[in-house]
């Protein structure tokens, strides 16, 4: 039976419009069931399209877990399909790839028992993700930037697609610098009680009574898991086609999705923020921002980058000042302050 990944682009072009259109109810839909958090759901949904990890970072009690189990829940997901975990220093290995087999062990192989592990998710979610020890860290570096992990010594691809992961602090131990480089985007959840104190206690009452009745209204059957991947599919083979124009010369996609105005905005914005306030962007995330502004673009409008989705750039942080110093530089500099 042919999979998504078999999906050719003439096929999925037919879908585009219904998918996108789905998409964005899902992400209207799930918003109301928060207070002042579109803006993470939006970039989650946009993290998700890409296949891109994404870091939420902010203090206990700020939704940053229910935002992601409620984006489990919307999508329909089983338990399967889903994993998440909070890690400690003290975890190990078995908890979240699995034990090892111990009659396998006696035979002389070292397999682990994955079934229910993060080995077999399409959907994780870990939880204070730079708590964890050196062995948890190489073995996440090597899931996420392979999509695989070792059984007995040899590769076994993994089914994960998407990853959210959540943090109190960020940290500034060099150890931790390849881990958090992974995570192009980092975004904030901010307590909301300031702004919106009555909108909150409304909203937490109903939450509470939901969970207490065992519902879920906020699964509403807009989208699917197959739909976050056809779209991944979809947007990928336009990256990867060449097109004539007019004159018969051949365009890639950047020809045609990012208007040229617009693409030297960006990089002046990316020569101010690396220059004047040592924001390290690396060549690979400069080619990830790429596939994220063209996610947003298709999702938001339909496919061409404007300055709006340039926003990206303010979720580049790679410490809590930074993170602080983008939310209000990177509006500023495109003149939406």
């Amino acid at each position: 039976m042919p999979t998504i990944d078999d999906l050719s682009l003439a096929e999925l072009q037919q879908e585009a419009d219904a998918i996108r259109l789905r998409i964005n109810r899902f992400r209207q839909s799930l918003g109301r069931f928060f207070v002042d958090k579109q803006d993470i759901i939006d970039l989650m949904v946009v993290a998700a399209i890409a296949q891109e990890p994404l870091l939420i970072v902010g203090p206990p009690g700020t939704a940053k877990s229910d935002l992601v189990l409620k984006f489990k829940d919307a999508l329909g997901l089983g338990e399967g399909d889903y994993f998440e975990y909070m890690l400690t220093r003290f975890t190990e290995p078995s908890e979240i790839i699995g034990a090892i087999d111990i009659k396998e062990l006696r035979d002389g192989r070292y397999i682990r028992r994955k079934a229910g592990k993060l080995p077999t998710a399409r959907l994780v979610f870990l939880d204070e993700i730079f708590k964890s020890n050196s062995a948890i860290l190489n073995i996440l570096l090597t899931i996420i930037n392979e999509k695989k992990f070792y059984q007995d010594g040899a590769p076994e691809p993994v089914p994960l697609r998407i990853l959210f992961a959540a943090t109190n602090e960020v940290p500034e131990q060099g150890e931790l610098a390849a881990l958090k480089d992974r995570f192009v985007l980092k975004i904030q959840s901010q307590s909301v009680q300031e702004k919106h104190f009555q909108e909150l206690i409304d909203s937490g009452l109903a939450s509470d009574a939901y969970k207490g009745l065992n519902q879920k209204p906020w699964v509403e059957g807009h989208c699917n898991l197959d739909d976050l991947l056809k779209a991944n599919r979809y947007l990928t083979l336009l990256f990867a086609r060449k097109q004539s124009n007019a004159r018969g010369e051949d365009q890639n996609d950047r020809d045609v999705f990012f208007p040229t105005d617009v693409f030297q905005l960006f990089q002046r914005l990316v020569k101010t923020l690396t220059r004047e306030d040592q924001i390290f962007i690396s060549d690979r995330k400069l080619v990830k921002l790429y596939k994220l502004f063209r996610v947003r673009a298709w999702l938001l409008s339909g496919g061409t980058v404007s300055k709006d989705d340039l926003k990206l750039l303010a979720y580049l942080g790679e410490s809590h000042q930074e993170i602080d110093h983008l939310r209000v530089k990177v509006p500023q500099l495109l003149g939406n302050d």
